[in-house]
């Protein structure tokens, strides 16, 4: 009887086991599922950019409207398919586009790479699974001396919230993740006297549709010095889709 009751525990166990590793993968999409590329296809935002003004003693946020629509598939500087993306901004819905930026995307078989002003994001990476994390700015130079990015450095892309349906403003969407980059404080932002850093990262994207959301946040305090009051450099981009085709 009591082998039985051991036998019964063991193969219990097994099962449990086997149970779990299968509801740990939560997604078995791929990364181009989540950001799909398309000649043609665009998607547009709010765009809330903030930035410090009065020699860094105050913020203040601009209210934008961009549009990123892929207008040519290309090639990368190492020959690799790529593909051109355009962006357009105005300043509400009754101004026309106009062109002001350009980016590029880069599909892999396990990764989205997107280039933008020069520095190359590892936006997406596979597999797609809860906590699955990876080193999103490897490829940009945060560690040279003359580096102006070194904010930048050793950021840690987590995976969170995956497979969860959403209602985005008008659009109902099936399947979407979030994309943690960074939530990190140094020093102390409260006191006026000392030197502080604020740093924020994390996207949104949906199934069969892309980015949907963008938010960053760069913010550095410097404190008074003989002559100078305490000041704030860095600036802020929010970006909250409102349509696609």
């Amino acid at each position: 009887m009591r082998k039985l009751f051991f036998l019964l525990l063991i193969t219990s166990s097994v099962i449990f086991n086997a149970c779990k590793k299968t509801t740990d993968v939560i997604d078995t999409a791929t990364v181009k599922e989540y950001y799909p590329l398309l000649v043609g296809k665009y998607i547009s935002y709010d765009l809330d950019s903030t930035i410090f003004i009065n020699f860094g003693t105050k913020d203040t946020v601009i209210k934008y409207q961009v549009k990123h629509q892929i207008d040519a598939l290309i090639t990368d500087n190492i020959g690799r398919p790529a593909y051109r993306i355009t962006r357009y901004i105005r300043k509400t819905a009754a101004n026309s586009w106009v062109p002001d930026n350009t980016f590029m995307a880069v599909p892999t078989d396990f990764a989205i790479e997107f280039i933008e002003n020069n520095m190359r994001f590892l936006k997406l990476k596979g597999p797609i699974r809860n906590s699955i994390n990876w080193k999103g700015n490897s490829y940009i130079d945060t560690y040279s001396l003359n580096s102006v990015v070194k904010y930048l450095d050793n950021w840690d892309y987590t995976y969170d919230s995956v497979n969860v349906k959403q209602t985005w403003g008008g659009f109902t969407l099936d399947s979407t993740l979030k994309v943690s980059q960074r939530d990190e404080i140094i020093g102390n932002p409260a006191d006026p006297n000392s030197y502080s850093e604020i740093n924020f990262g994390a996207e949104k994207y949906a199934k069969g549709l892309g980015l949907i959301y963008h938010h960053f946040l760069h913010i550095e305090y410097q404190p008074p010095t003989p002559g100078r009051s305490g000041y704030r450099l860095g600036y802020g981009v929010k970006m909250t889709m409102i349509d696609h085709n």
